[in-house]
């Protein structure tokens, strides 16, 4: 094994010297060796869990970075964290959990990490919130870092067609209007979801799996192969190695997300029509390393960048589509070709994104991915909008949508029960735009999404009938002019909060507004008259979160970030 010099290394306070001897004996007792002892410490963080199918492959990949650290010359030490995954968190109190625990995952990583002088982090993640999570921990330490997505889950069999956990949700809505029976309800949810990994269109988890590699925090090509795929494995034992490379060449996380690394993100998710959450975890991952990056500035990007990735919701193809065409690399290759990426930017490579795509090739004999020459769309397929209704801005998915104007009149619910059961009981008419209040970040606590709801209404064929709006967020299997972020939110007295039924309501994607047609009077006059509301969570971590937490606009954070900072942990 390598002799290291520790002098620098946070891992000296737990390893070196006569008086660490009774940390050391921790260390035997756990069968270490006195070289490995010696080593870099590096945390081998995993979000295994039976929660979910997301993470349930996991372990295994650990297992498999821990011998790439070995291999390298440190020393592994594994531990695990919390996920709450939003597939069985959905349409109930539940969901309240899930943003919270991205702050959870970031925050129990940095104690764990902080608590045992870790010098290096391996984080493998597999569920929405916890790739955000995990990278903004890693930027927090700024100890060398490498990140890994756990893999997709295969594509379902529903007689004889592709079909993921999204076609559940709507089919709820379509056995609920009379139009699946219940023995084919059965059929479907048996064989929607085959095995392990995460949700396999442009969802949330696969959005971030992109980031992850054009970030420069994952190693080219590692985001690809389904979770089941013994593929996986060689891309964990690697990313194990390369950690410890970062680690000899002093290469950290805010060396490589950088302003410009931020804007390659913001980027992907507009060409591959991603998740409306990337305009909340891209803020606070910025948050993380002292940078401003709000919803507007990510969503200006989103819709600038053409739309050239042709995947569910709004699209044909999933996740394991683009790893048969080449992987995420591909989709990296096209916009580099077309100009829109700063190739310039570091990467745990050590090498720039355009030198670890110099060689891939754009395959030309598919439809999966276009060129940015001809793209499905001139816009990206996420955009922002503002106006009296939302003056810190709100986003929508605009991918594989038909019209990006819609007029309607509210229909207001404040809380998602009662929107859901209104839905379920087909109370409400072509034109309407259901109005879900009381979910942003203070008011929900949490910020729960609504996947539910809006699955529901396309269940019954009315999705594109009506429009939804929340202060709340939206899945990213959501699909439809379905409005969220909307800021500010109603619990801090925001213009939806004010919103009555059959006020007249205006949204226009193409032009980036959204508007009530009532006026400045009128408006001041309900702002007077409203009163704060209550909610029932006055304990425990939603209270905390509730206390804590700011506006989706800069990623609805809970602490002040790098700027607040007087030192890193890396340099303790």
């Amino acid at each position: 094994m390598t002799q290291w010099d520790k002098s620098r290394l946070p891992s000296r306070h737990v390893s070196v010297g006569p008086e660490r001897a009774p940390h050391r004996s921790y260390y035997y007792a756990m069968g270490m060796t006195k070289e490995e002892i010696a080593a870099p410490l590096v945390g081998v963080a995993s979000c295994w869990n039976e929660a979910a199918p997301c993470n349930i492959a996991l372990s295994r990949q650990a297992q498999a970075a821990k011998r790439g650290v070995k291999d390298a010359g440190a020393a592994p030490r594994e531990f695990t964290t919390i996920t709450v995954t939003d597939g069985i968190a959905m349409g109930h109190q539940g969901m309240k959990s899930s943003l919270v625990s991205r702050e959870v995952i970031a925050d129990s990583i940095e104690l764990t990490m902080r608590g045992h002088c870790y010098d290096a982090l391996v984080g493998l993640a597999g569920c929405d919130k916890s790739l955000p999570g995990v990278m903004m921990v890693m930027l927090r330490l700024n100890v060398p870092s490498v990140f890994m997505y756990g893999g997709s889950i295969m594509p379902g069999k529903f007689r004889g067609k592709d079909v993921t956990v999204l076609d559940v949700f709507e089919a709820v809505g379509a056995h609920a209007a009379g139009n699946m029976s219940d023995a084919e309800l059965e059929e479907l949810e048996r064989h929607a979801c085959p095995g392990a990994g995460a949700c396999g269109g442009q969802f949330t988890a696969n959005t971030m799996a992109c980031i992850s590699e054009v970030i420069g925090l994952a190693l080219p090509y590692s985001a690809g192969a389904p979770a089941p795929d013994e593929e996986r494995d060689r891309w964990a034992y690697e990313s194990g190695r390369a950690v410890v490379e970062l680690i000899r060449q002093g290469i950290r996380p805010r060396d490589i997300v950088t302003r410009k690394a931020l804007e390659n993100a913001a980027r992907i998710v507009g060409a591959t029509g991603g998740s409306t959450n990337a305009a909340l975890h891209l803020p606070a991952i910025a948050h993380e390393a002292g940078i401003d990056f709000p919803l507007e500035e990510v969503a200006r990007l989103m819709r600038d960048t053409p739309h050239i990735a042709d995947l569910k919701p709004g699209g044909r193809y999933v996740a394991l589509d683009v790893h048969r065409i080449g992987g995420v690399p591909v989709i990296i290759k096209a916009l580099l070709e077309g100009g829109l990426l700063h190739g310039d930017c570091l990467t745990v490579t050590g090498k720039t994104l355009a030198e670890n795509h110099r060689e891939v090739v754009f395959p030309r004999n598919q439809d999966v991915v276009r060129p940015v020459s001809d793209p499905i769309s001139r816009i990206g397929g996420v955009v922002s909008l503002f106006g009296n209704l939302a003056p810190d801005g709100a986003i929508v998915k605009i991918a594989g949508m038909k019209t990006l104007r819609f007029e309607g009149t509210a229909l207001c619910f404040d809380c998602e029960e009662d929107a859901f059961a209104a839905v379920e009981a087909r109370a409400y008419k072509p034109g309407d735009v259901i109005v879900i209040r009381y979910e942003g970040p203070k008011g929900g606590p949490g910020m729960r999404e609504m996947l539910s709801t809006t699955s529901a209404i396309y269940g019954q064929g009315m999705g594109e009938k009506v429009a939804l709006i929340t202060d709340g967020r939206f899945s990213g299997a959501t699909r439809g002019f379905c409005i969220g972020h909307v800021g500010p939110e109603a619990a801090v007295g925001g213009p939806i909060a004010l919103l009555r039924n059959g006020d007249k309501i205006v949204i226009d994607a193409e032009q980036g507004r959204i508007d009530v047609l009532l006026s400045d009077e009128e408006l001041a006059r309900r702002r007077a008259e409203w009163q704060p509301r209550g909610h029932d969570f006055n304990s425990g971590t939603l209270w905390k979160y509730a206390q804590l937490v700011g506006p989706a606009r800069y990623g609805a954070v809970t602490h002040p970030g790098a700027k607040g900072e007087t030192h890193v942990y890396a340099d303790i």
